[in-house]
């Protein structure tokens, strides 16, 4: 018995060329998502229903696209099977981002609100 393990015993199972291209096609879904999302907001026959989805498009353009950033560093990345130091090196920046990009928003839509009363 050797006190030490060997590589075999550290290896962590890797996807299957299926589990690819499940997340793959996910992957597609989503990009459709946003492109829809987009044509409906903003295209040329967005209508009432877009108007109504302005308020809420970014943050669902923004929530899509963390989505899948988080598949593609777990699977094509290989993150998941890994140490979670290596998670936290992409999880942490992005959580810092996401906070930064949600106060510079919010400041933002103050300082319009503020502007347009004319204080």
């Amino acid at each position: 018995m050797d006190a030490h393990p060997t590589a075999h015993e550290h290896e962590h199972a890797h996807p299957t060329p299926g589990t690819y291209a499940k997340i793959g096609v996910f992957l597609f879904v989503l990009t459709a998502l946003e492109v829809g999302l987009y044509e409906g907001t903003y295209g040329e026959h967005a209508g009432s229903f877009g108007a109504s989805l302005q308020p809420f498009f970014v943050p669902l353009l923004l929530a899509l696209s963390a989505i899948k950033f988080a598949l593609v560093a777990m699977y094509y990345m290989h993150l998941k099977n890994d140490s979670k130091l290596f998670s936290g090196v992409f999880v942490f920046p992005i959580i810092i981002a996401a906070v930064i990009i949600v106060g510079l928003i919010v400041l933002q839509t103050y300082h319009w609100a503020f502007a347009s009363t004319g204080g």
